[in-house]
């Protein structure tokens, strides 16, 4: 199939590495993949394995961006492309006016998120051939709005490559990072990876650590990820935090990182602290890498995890059940070792990259059959 995806993403997260992943993973199979891009996007280098031709750089300003649309139409009509496949709600409008205008591709649209469409989604995107939940929760909040009739609408839960996370031994991974934050590797290391936004729950995070470095004066604090703030903003008020709450040396911020799987197998527990999450890409990238998660219990968490089985659920906004949770696994080794092969064995059956890029492709050929 002749494929194009959409991404006027401005910061690196879970949605943008899904995205790569599947593109990646479908050139893989033999189709031919596009990916509009806006000038300077990071997901350019992430992409760089496609052909350079087939990564086009469009303004995608916002839902309003006509021209941008009417260029898109051009492309589809030139590259004869099949598929339309758009991943952030301020893309949908721009990618079904162009297939309004193009009627031999089909368009597609996957729904990272739990918030509701708005009413310029409901005017445009009625003859969207697919909606692509990422999770039971999104499919539920998408039929809730009745914007797309429910047979349109399917879960594919996002998967990951599981050999990148077993291609590398817990020691090495350790060594490595232990050695880029020139810290012991006796020392005990607790993380979060995501998008810096309030709603990824970094302030909830580095609170917990305060209370945890209270009792564990050998453990690591390390926050990875990339400030969807314009001037940095989000990033400096975690500086502040972590100065307020005492914790400088013992907190590392790194920002945006390419390839995470060396982090996250170098973790003795990863946390997501998040208010709200419609799925939670890095729980289970955690899981995949053999390491124990303590998560909030956000709709997306509890699509993922089996609280006490597959990981600890804790109530959203509470720090103190979020530190008493990392404490007693900090405390246990052989609790992280149950829940952490527990967490194994359930990734391993449900969230793989060759599973997700399956159901995609029969997503694809159904909508074309449907023409």
């Amino acid at each position: 199939m002749r494929i194009l995806h959409i991404s006027s993403a401005r910061a690196l997260g879970g949605g943008e590495r899904h995205l790569v992943d599947l593109a990646l993973a479908l050139a893989g199979r033999g189709h031919d993949v596009h990916v509009a891009l806006r000038p300077g996007s990071l997901l350019s280098e992430q992409l760089a394995a496609l052909p350079a031709q087939n990564l086009i750089r469009l303004p995608l300003r916002n839902a309003l961006d006509i021209r941008s649309a009417m260029e898109l139409t051009r492309i589809l009509r030139e590259r004869r492309i099949e598929i339309v496949h758009a991943h952030m709600a301020r893309d949908y409008p721009l990618a079904a006016l162009a297939t309004r205008r193009y009627r031999n591709a089909r368009l597609i649209i996957t729904r990272h998120v739990l918030f509701p469409l708005k009413k310029i989604h409901a005017l445009t995107l009625s003859h969207a051939a697919r909606v692509i939940a990422v999770s039971e929760p999104v499919a539920r909040s998408l039929n809730k709005q009745k914007i797309f009739p429910s047979r349109k609408i399917s879960v594919v839960p996002n998967g990951i490559d599981l050999e990148k996370f077993d291609a590398m031994r817990r020691d090495a991974a350790r060594a490595s990072v232990c050695h880029r934050l020139q810290i012991d590797e006796r020392r005990l290391l607790v993380g979060t990876l995501g998008e810096i936004n309030r709603l990824k729950g970094q302030e909830e995070f580095l609170r917990a650590a305060a209370i945890i470095a209270a009792q564990f004066e050998e453990a690591e604090f390390i926050i990875a990820g990339a400030d969807s703030s314009q001037s940095g903003e989000q990033s400096a008020a975690l500086e502040r935090l972590i100065i307020e709450l005492n914790l400088s040396g013992h907190v590392h911020l790194l920002g945006w990182i390419d390839d995470v799987s060396p982090l996250v197998k170098a973790l003795d527990v990863f946390v997501s602290a998040s208010r709200t999450e419609s799925f939670g890409l890095a729980m289970v990238e955690a899981m995949a890498s053999g390491v124990a998660v303590v998560a909030t219990a956000t709709e997306g968490a509890r699509s993922i995890i089996e609280d006490d089985v597959t990981g600890k659920l804790v109530s959203i906004g509470d720090v103190e059940e979020l530190a008493a949770s990392v404490v007693e696994l900090l405390s246990n080794t052989e609790e992280r070792n149950r829940l952490s092969s527990l967490a194994l064995a359930a990734v391993l059956e449900r969230f793989s990259l060759e599973r997700m890029v399956a159901e995609t492709e029969q997503i694809y050929l159904a909508a074309i059959a449907d023409s």
